[in-house]
């Protein structure tokens, strides 16, 4: 029998279920930990204990409490990286999905387990040094061309979601989500919004989009390539420059000391956002002259999940290192916003 219970994960039910759905997977007790915690679905890395560390699989589930019933989809999750793992894009292997949630309390899957590290701030690329940090940065550029490029249809996500309108739905959607986080008054949020709103770019032929696709959700092995893209949860069908944009805006330059929202541009040998750009262009073939309105649009969507952040920490609702600090950001989110957009 297990002897260590994670919180939300039950192993004895996990092992029970895991031995019958499928047989002779796991030989011995399990042992688990709780890698990534927070507002986001909760990631354990569970280990057959009989065999020395090779038997690894991770398990995802839904934060703990109540969740609404489309926030954190299990099987949107493994939908799309069941349907990716036979193309050139590096997704874990499924192994199960459960929708049960008599098992461990919620809708679960398993995969494979994926060595690799992911950077999150520019102090971290640090050790790689310039030459390594620019092969890894590069990379995640190539990997993101190579996502844009797997056909929907031909890898059976064709119905993943609404392209038709995806950037207006996603501009009023993210307003709203401002208007349920308004306490005070933000100088140039709203001429933010109403000026993407105005400038609204003709959207390119859809793809599967990640959704939040930047250093730190990608797994890098030992030899500087990207082993893994991990956390699907925001992936849908619809323009993927909005992916490009947000890779950009996590490549910019904050220029603020000891931010608790960290961008990896400080790093030696980090490609700057233009580099990215270009190299994503070449690559892809797509047009990227519209690419000012979708970082400015990144840095809005950023402005406004701090905002949510900020209001969410007055009330005493979230607790943790730096939040007291996340208030003070967000205008300078706005700022960056409004002179990207200007810039285009």
């Amino acid at each position: 029998m297990s002897s260590v219970h994670p919180p939300g994960l039950d192993l004895d039910r996990l092992r029970g279920h895991l031995d019958r759905e499928r047989p002779g997977l796991v030989n011995g007790p399990l042992d688990a930990r709780l890698i990534e915690g927070g507002r986001s679905n909760l990631t354990y890395i569970v280990t057959d204990t009989d065999t020395d560390g090779a038997g690894r699989w991770v398990v995802r589930r839904p934060p703990l409490g109540h969740v609404l019933a489309t926030a954190h989809d299990m099987k949107r999750e493994h939908r799309v990286i069941s349907a990716l793992h036979p193309t050139a894009v590096p997704v874990p292997e499924p192994i199960l999905l459960c929708e049960d949630d008599s098992v461990i309390g919620s809708p679960f899957y398993v995969m494979e387990y994926v060595e690799g590290t992911p950077y999150r701030t520019a102090e971290q690329l640090a050790p790689l040094g310039a030459e390594r940090t620019r092969a890894a940065v590069l990379g995640l550029v190539d990997t993101l061309v190579e996502l844009h490029a797997v056909d929907p249809q031909a890898v059976g996500l064709g119905d993943f979601g609404r392209p038709e309108g995806f950037l207006d739905r996603q501009l009023r959607r993210w307003g709203k989500q401002l208007d349920a986080s308004r306490n005070r008054e933000l100088a140039g949020i709203d001429e933010l919004h109403a000026a993407l709103g105005r400038a609204l770019p003709s959207s390119p032929a859809p793809t599967v989009v990640h959704g939040d696709y930047r250093l730190d959700n990608v797994l890098i092995g030992s030899d500087d390539r990207i082993k893994a893209v991990l956390d699907w949860e925001m992936s849908t069908l619809g323009d993927p420059l909005t992916d490009l944009g947000l890779l950009v805006m996590y490549s910019s330059d904050l220029e603020l000391p000891e931010s608790p929202v960290s961008t990896t541009s400080g790093a030696a040998g980090h490609p700057s956002p233009a580099e990215l750009i270009e190299r994503y262009a070449a690559r892809s073939g797509r047009d990227i002259s519209a690419i000012s309105w979708y970082t400015a649009f990144a840095w809005f969507k950023l402005a406004v999940i701090l905002e949510g952040i900020h209001y969410r920490y007055t009330l005493g609702q979230t607790v943790g290192g730096g939040f007291d600090r996340i208030g003070d950001l967000v205008p300078v989110f706005i700022a960056h916003g409004l002179t990207t957009l200007q810039k285009g």
